[in-house]
């Protein structure tokens, strides 16, 4: 760990506390947009953490994730330094929507490029302003359009070290998630940071048992660092491989019969189908045993939609 932690020009020593605003662009009405970046450090030698939410603006789980981990005082590490973004997509925020105002995911646009497009340039500075200053990183994000997640650890089981860091957290499931191209994960891996994804809830809700989850996890995870002394026991994590989205055979208004983070076996009724009108019913049955883990909480669906989600190891 070096003696100064420099961001955009700003050097924070240790055992320092500094907030720093990332200048991204400005609205049309010349009002600055700047992301805000907390440093915490602690005096002694030890890993950079980054945790981050927002990059989604209207998943607000994990803004509140960190919002309350800082002002409860939790990311004050002994050994090593925190890097807290709690909002990285400040125009999505704004707005309530998923990406920025030219309709492009930040998720989809990295590494960025500093004269591309604004998804491009908000993930340039994040790429190199912080990435090349963290050893690994938490990413918070919620289900998207009316989907709930239940709490889970995504990482690719196939980088060195991910599934021991996902364990440490200690979340209800850990799920084996490859990286996606142009990804905020698949680029700091690239650059050989191991970032961990935590999904809980869906958009615009605030899912408190999730929260709770997450910064739970977070402290065992900075335990399991030796970044702090005591953290939450741990529980014990189901560890899923695979998983398969169950989707509407055809369009209607769709009844679940099971719940959020239900066990869920082989040709189990898990639901059913039914028109506006009382003339047609159908029944969705589980192709898998497992868990589940994505629930499509919008009533009305179209065929093909993406109703339920099952975590499985077969």
């Amino acid at each position: 760990m070096p003696d100064y932690i420099e961001i955009n020009g700003e050097k924070v020593a240790r055992g320092e506390d500094k907030l720093i605003n990332l200048s991204i662009a400005r609205l049309p009405t010349y009002t600055s947009i700047d992301l805000p970046v907390r440093v915490i450090r602690g005096k002694e030698k030890g890993p950079v953490l980054l945790v981050s939410g927002g990059l989604h603006g209207d998943e607000i789980n994990g803004i509140e994730i960190i919002r309350r981990m800082l002002s409860k005082n939790l990311l004050k590490p002994i050994q090593g330094s925190v890097i807290a973004v709690p909002l990285m997509n400040v125009y999505g925020f704004i707005q309530n929507v998923r990406g920025v105002p030219d309709g492009k995911d930040i998720n989809r646009s990295f590494p960025g490029s500093k004269g591309g497009s604004l998804a491009n340039l908000v993930a340039y500075k994040i790429m190199n302003e912080i990435i090349p200053k963290i050893d690994y990183g938490i990413d918070f994000h919620t289900g998207g359009a009316s989907r709930s997640n239940y709490p889970q650890i995504r990482c690719a089981f196939d980088v060195s070290d991910n599934i021991e860091l996902a364990k440490a957290f200690s979340p209800p499931v850990i799920l084996h998630s490859k990286l996606i191209e142009k990804s905020f994960r698949k680029a700091a891996h690239k650059k050989g940071k191991q970032i961990l994804v935590f999904e809980t809830g869906e958009s615009l809700r605030i899912d408190e048992a999730g929260i709770n989850e997450a910064i739970n996890g977070t402290l065992r995870l900075m335990k399991y660092l030796k970044m702090i002394d005591q953290s939450p026991e741990p529980q014990e994590s189901e560890i899923y491989e695979k998983s398969i989205w169950v989707r509407a055979r055809i369009a209607g208004l769709f009844h679940p019969k099971i719940k959020l983070g239900d066990p869920v076996s082989k040709r189990q009724l898990i639901g059913r189908i039914t028109d506006p009108y009382g003339n047609e019913t159908v029944k969705i049955v589980s192709t898998h045993d497992g868990r589940v883990i994505g629930l499509n909480y919008n009533p009305v669906v179209h065929k093909g939609d993406a109703i339920l989600h099952i975590a499985n190891r077969t």
